[in-house]
């Protein structure tokens, strides 16, 4: 007689798991060989887990992942890119987002950067730890917009206080003043309070010359690299490994007769 007064309750407090589970074992002959400690505790692990991945689903949702489904266990190793297992999986730990440690991922164009620097945020929302993504062309541009609609003060706020944030396509130009400027107020603000994850193209040794002015450059550096794990990624373009074979001349004829 008490079932649905309590499951009432359960979901007028917000315990959906401890309801669910309360349900499924009323309605399991074995349930009644349980004691109640074996009922709050089963009740109280759905809770647990529910509440778990609803945090992520959460944590995914705001992070904006450029590849939502990247995720460590995925990564291919097999391929000569120059990623070592031992290394990658140390770092899926997540011990360096702790310590507010950086990650750097450098290697041209197709080696898998981004999909891997999303592989590392999921698992960075996996640990409970806020992450944001954006790549660092758009990021320029909503912060010049961001300063003309009053929106800047806000948004540099989200930039500074998320747990991991991601900037993806560094230096694929060089920087403005303004530019500097949002650059470094972004990395003194994160500096030894929260982790940040870099992919770029070019070498760390050249990204001096790209951010322009040498003590601008100095200062934004010695707060990016200092602290920072590195992972160059090697090899062709795993876009171009991935290609469709092109079809023989005799399919060719054949799809598309003279």
């Amino acid at each position: 007689m008490l079932t649905n007064p309590t499951l009432d309750q359960m979901q007028a407090l917000g315990l959906t798991g401890m309801a669910t589970a309360y349900r499924d074992l009323t309605e399991q002959d074995t349930a009644k060989e349980l004691s109640l400690d074996e009922w709050l505790g089963l009740m109280l692990d759905r809770e647990t887990a529910m509440r778990a991945d609803k945090r992520l689903k959460n944590r995914l949702t705001a992070a904006k992942l450029r590849f939502p489904e990247a995720c460590i266990e995925d990564i291919d190793f097999a391929s000569r890119r120059g990623l070592d297992r031992r290394n990658t999986m140390a770092l899926a730990q997540g011990e360096w987002l702790k310590a507010h440690e950086n990650l750097i991922l450098t290697g041209q164009t197709g080696t898998g950067k981004s999909w891997l620097a999303c592989a590392f945020g999921r698992q960075a929302a996996r640990l409970d730890q806020s992450v944001l993504y954006v790549r660092m062309p758009r990021l320029l541009e909503d912060l010049a917009l961001a300063r003309l609609d009053g929106r800047f003060a806000r948004l540099m706020d989200k930039l500074v206080r998320v747990n991991l944030l991601i900037l993806d396509d560094w230096g694929t130009h060089s920087l403005s003043d303004q530019q500097r400027f949002y650059l470094f107020e972004i990395v003194e603000e994160r500096y030894r309070r929260k982790s940040t994850l870099i992919t770029a193209q070019v070498p760390v040794a050249k990204w001096h010359e790209l951010i322009g002015d040498p003590t601008v450059a100095d200062a934004i550096l010695d707060r990016i690299t200092h602290n920072a794990h590195r992972i160059s990624l090697e090899g062709e373009s795993m876009r171009k490994q991935k290609e469709p074979p092109h079809l023989t001349d005799n399919e060719t004829s054949e799809n598309n007769p003279a």
